[in-house]
């Protein structure tokens, strides 16, 4: 694996970056900004990044892993309030399947404690879950079970419903599927969900780096404009030690979480997935760590609604949650390590 970004990923992410920086929220009170979400989701929606993993020849998608992982994490560090996941994610899923790409924005629909795809009987039978990241969304897909495997269904999403993320909100739904996209598809068998699975945790990834790199920028300006006895609180060094243990952790996770969206392309779906929980368990605990140290740094103001690093927080939660939290990906780093002595790993 090369870590270096070739000149065309660089110029993505620098692309990325200045999207988030020009219209992102500056503030708690633009999240309520329609005027601004809408300016940015049309942004979004004209640079063709929701497309990034729609088939191209031969059903390799039209950018890497890595490149989806690089939009992912400048998105998270930005805390851009418009739909990038859930559609990404539904794109993978229908190239996976071999089904045509979507012809409206969808995003996918996953169990209530948000930990895999949310999976039906057949035809008529009720399909309940939530919907992940559903703004500007109408569909989503979920699996029902045929011979050979699974199939994809669609679901209508109707509304919002409160979540622990400002920025990507999400939906419970309860019903019968709408059927079937349009089209033919291949039935997905396990291995396919594995490989599903595992690009899914390499994104979560990159939006925890993405969450922590903005978490920290806006500690450390915080720290270098307020002052206590007469002096900015970024010279003391005790908040020195503790930006600077933050920003370590952000490299590391940044490394892994590379890492884990390469394997995602690369490398067979259970060792894909391996690598994936890895990354899961190691940006997930360091996320916490780190946002709660930004919090930490702007001290009362940092739980209010004057200030958005409890936002960043917020979103580092719910990335946690998707597909998997810290400990269910240590089991799995256990399990396959043979760590612990007991089978299931450490408990």
């Amino acid at each position: 694996m090369d870590v270096r970004l070739s000149s065309e990923q660089q110029a993505l992410r620098d692309a990325a970056a200045r999207l988030a920086d020009d219209l992102g929220p500056k503030s708690v009170a633009e999240l309520g900004d329609g005027a601004r979400a809408a300016k940015l989701d049309t942004a979004l929606e004209a640079t063709g990044w929701r497309e990034l993993r729609t088939p191209a020849d031969g059903n390799r998608p039209l950018a890497s892993a890595v490149e989806a992982a690089i939009v992912a994490e400048e998105l998270g560090r930005g805390l851009a309030d418009t739909s990038f996941l859930g559609p990404t994610l539904a794109a993978e899923l229908r190239r996976r399947a071999s089904a045509p790409p979507a012809t409206v924005p969808e995003t996918v629909l996953l169990t209530p404690d948000l930990s895999r795809l949310a999976v039906t009987g057949g035809a008529g039978e009720p399909c309940s879950g939530t919907a992940i990241d559903v703004q500007g969304i109408t569909s989503a897909l979920a699996l029902a079970e045929v011979d050979g495997g699974h199939e994809l269904v669609t679901v209508p999403v109707y509304g919002t419903s409160p979540s622990r993320d400002l920025t990507r909100p999400a939906a419970e739904v309860s019903g019968p599927p709408t059927g079937r996209p349009p089209g033919a598809q291949t039935p997905l068998s396990a291995a396919d969900i594995e490989g599903w699975t595992a690009f899914v945790v390499a994104l979560t990834c990159a939006d925890l780096v993405g969450t922590m790199r903005g978490a920290v920028e806006l500690a450390c300006s915080y720290a270098g404009v307020r002052q206590q006895y007469g002096t900015a609180i970024g010279s003391f060094q005790s908040v020195q030690h503790m930006l600077a243990d933050a920003h370590v952790s952000v490299e590391g996770s940044r490394s892994v979480a590379l890492h884990a969206a390469w394997a995602a392309d690369t490398l067979p779906a259970a060792q894909a997935l391996d690598a994936a929980a890895v990354a899961k368990a190691y940006c997930a605990r360091a996320a916490r760590a780190v946002c709660e140290t930004a919090i930490q740094v702007h001290g009362g103001i940092g739980n209010t609604w004057e200030c958005l690093a409890h936002v960043h927080l917020r979103r580092a939660l719910l990335s946690t949650q998707l597909l998997g939290g810290v400990g269910a990906h240590l089991d799995r780093v256990a399990a396959r390590r043979e760590i612990g002595g007991v089978p299931g790993g450490l408990r």
